[in-house]
């Protein structure tokens, strides 16, 4: 049968060879090959062919169409254009490249990645597609700047050598580590390598070096300290940085004083969270002559005390944000300022930066006033103390809070009408024990007094935005920091709509309807099986917050303008807000934008860091909970469909985990991407999104992070 196939091969046109050759070396362009090399390829064995393939290589390269190197070997003649990416790794089988000027990313096998890992900055040189025109197909020819060179592994010992399993996901190689360079690292520690040597080609390892030992695997330090540096978030803070915060004096002069509006006589407090020791947002209340309230919204003057370019000022700006992991915070600011010059403490004067509304009985705000103030705090609530005073309206400031509350219920629903999304997701905080043990999942829920705070803090926020735009007439604005929400992507939307409809839901997906139509669709779900699923869905679609000067509205909170002034302990966004408020309201000359816009791609690369690294400790205290859950059984949600599991979300304790098709032994279950579905080949047996299913615990691994589930 090959005989026959290659005789017919050997009467092709020239033309058709012609066409073989060339697709045959721009599929790999970077690639030299002999003839003969060639003519194997191609699936030429006759002699005939041979010869004609030789003599159209060299006529080729004559016409400059194919490159003749110094040893013989031929390559392709196309001018490469090689393009600038990053390196999304998929799977160990092949990774794309996302460059940011081509529409769709370029695939690239795992034996043409020239050693790149994921997130590196590379060259990639175009080359024809091989796979039908699904995608355009690429070789990856130089890394220009890896991503990291650090990793937090497993140590894997033997008798002479050692090797680093990673933790990161997207990691495919063991690290090997010589003699010498394991530190005192024991048998599964987890440890910090350091790359010393990449490797060239598919098949080799990197070589590195362990720098930091963090502990056994498993255990609470050793697991809080690999996420942390999975991350690259710091340790501690610098000796120089803790020496500069420790010499700021805690006196505040009587010309300090004078330079500020003073509100030490009116009725002031803070609502925080219990455990909260950097209290850096309080209120005031005033009752006015002519009936109105005048709410003060007072936020720690940090910008007093860290000033711009001093290197207390230069490490939080490398933070941006402090970090919430379930046992510790790791702070932007060091202790001596965030839990005691800055926070607002009751029964202590404090520097402060305040924003003050005189608001009537429907919540409309008449005047306003921002600049920098003193204030002496009352009473320190926490939001369970403030709660109760509300609904009993008993106990010291409890009338105080319930005006506050009312007001805050207004600004809430006069938002909505404004068409404010109302998203409320269910987070989960932990009890654990003195080990750093989950003992208990415990769901947060947000009352009145966390609505209240929330209300007046967006009112800040929003307020401080607007005034800054409109202070300069005209097109061009004096330069600010937004933080802005685009609308949803189109796609997205058209998408969940339809997958909303299949639940008997219209969604109108209209620019100036998709807003009332999405609170229309939350209020109709609410208690309804399909709630947790849809809502989760929804936020999908929403585009991601970012910070930058360009003066954009905010979708979901349905803002014309929005800026972040209310957390400057922990949000370096925040302190450049302070300082160009301040700086604008005395008259400066407007501050040059790209300088300002760095800092704010900064803090949103930041803000994203911060974010997933505190997912990965509520899901490793997840995994380590239901450890030991094997032989129970729970209801759960299926949050997920992919084309190798469906993930499931369990009612009671939130935690997800994968039910894998391959555990699926009832029937063969394949994938309906178009229908958010598995369906059984043999049962047609579905199951799909949002549909509740009961499973048990098949498999936890605390290094992957991972949940493996079964169906009962």
């Amino acid at each position: 049968m090959a005989r026959n196939t290659n005789k017919k091969k050997a009467f092709l046109s020239k033309k058709r060879y012609v066409e073989l050759i060339l697709n045959h070396l721009d599929s790999r362009p970077l690639g030299a090959f002999s003839a003969k090399t060639i003519t194997k390829n191609l699936g030429f064995r006759d002699k005939p062919s041979k010869g004609i393939i030789k003599e159209m290589l060299l006529q080729l390269s004559n016409q400059g169409l194919v490159k003749q190197l110094q040893n013989g070997s031929f390559t392709s003649g196309r001018e490469l254009k090689f393009l600038a990416g990053v390196v999304d790794f998929v799977n160990p089988k092949f990774c794309y490249v996302v460059i940011p000027e081509m529409d769709e990313d370029v695939w690239v096998r795992a034996n043409d990645m020239n050693g790149a890992m994921d997130g590196d900055l590379v060259k990639v040189a175009l080359q024809r597609s091989n796979r039908h025109g699904k995608r355009p197909e690429g070789i990856i020819q130089e890394i220009t700047e890896r991503a990291r060179n650090e990793f937090v592994g497993k140590v894997e010992m033997s008798d002479r050598y050692a090797f680093v399993i990673p933790d990161h996901r997207k990691m495919y190689l063991d690290i090997f580590i010589p003699p010498g360079k394991i530190l005192k690292a024991k048998n599964r520690d987890k440890v910090v390598v350091r790359i010393t040597d990449w490797p060239a080609a598919r098949n080799q390892k990197p070589t590195g070096e362990v720098v930091r030992v963090l502990g056994q695997a498993g255990e609470n330090e050793a697991e809080i300290h690999s996420i942390m540096a999975e991350f690259g978030l710091p340790f501690e803070f610098p000796e120089t940085i803790l020496s500069a915060a420790n010499k700021i004096k805690d006196h505040i002069s009587k010309n300090e004083i004078a330079k500020r509006r003073d509100f030490r006589s009116i009725t002031t407090f803070t609502i925080d969270p219990e455990d909260a020791k950097d209290f850096d947002d309080a209120l005031s209340i005033k009752h006015l002559e002519n009936g109105n309230i005048e709410v003060g919204v007072h936020i720690a003057d940090v910008t007093h005390y860290v000033r711009p370019g001093s290197i207390i000022d230069e490490e939080a700006l490398e933070r941006a944000t402090s970090v919430y992991l379930v046992d510790r915070t790791i702070p932007m600011l060091p202790e001596r300022l965030s839990n005691e010059l800055c926070s607002l403490r009751p029964n202590e004067d404090k520097l402060t930066f305040s924003a003050v509304f005189e608001i009537d009985g429907n919540a409309r705000v008449k005047t306003q006033w921002f600049g920098r103030s003193i204030i002496h705090s009352d009473q320190r609530f926490s939001y369970e103390e403030a709660q109760q005073r509300i609904e009993t309206v008993e106990g010291t400031f409890s009338k105080e809070l319930t005006i506050l509350n009312e007001l805050a219920l207004k600004l809430r629903i006069n938002r909505f009408k404004r068409g404010a999304i109302n998203f409320e997701t269910t987070e989960v905080k932990f009890q654990l024990d003195d080990q750093g043990k989950p003992l208990a999942v415990i769901p947060k829920i947000r009352k009145d007094a966390h609505k209240m705070i929330e209300e007046f803090m967006l009112l800040a926020n929003r307020k401080v935005a607007d005034f800054i735009y409109h202070r300069k007439k005209g097109k061009e604005k004096e330069t600010f920091v937004y933080r802005i929400h685009d609308y949803p992507n189109a796609e997205k939307l058209t998408a969940f709509s339809v997958f909303a409809k299949k639940f008997g839901h219209d969604l109108r997906i209209e620019e100036q309807a998709i807003a009332k139509s999405l609170n229309n669709l939350i209020e109709d779900i609410e208690g309804k099986p399909e709630q947790d699923v849809l809502q989760q869905l929804a936020i999908r679609t929403m585009s991601k917050a970012k910070y930058t000067t360009e003066a954009k509205g905010h979708f979901g909170l349905a803002f014309e303008h929005y800026s972040h002034f209310t957390s400057p302990i922990r949000r370096y966004p925040d302190v450049l807000v302070h300082r160009m408020l301040a700086h604008y309201l005395n008259n400066g000359q407007n501050l040059p934008k790209d300088e300002f816009e760095e800092m704010c791609v900064h803090s949103s690369d930041r803000e994203k860091r911060a974010a997933d690294a505190e997912r990965a400790s509520i899901k490793f205290k997840q995994v380590e909970f239901m450890q030991s859950m094997n032989d129970q059984e729970f209801e759960g949600i299926v949050s997920g469909v992919t084309e190798w599991g469906i993930y499931v979300e369990l009612v009671k304790t939130k935690c997800e985990g994968m039910v894998r098709l391959s555990d699926m032994g009832d029937d063969f279950y394949e994938f309906d991407e178009d229908n958010y579905r598995v369906v059984g080949k043999r049962s047609k047996n579905a199951i799909t999104l949002g549909d509740l299913v009961m499973v048990t615990v098949k498999k936890t691994d605390i290094d992957r992070r991972t949940i493996d589930l079964q169906l009962v």
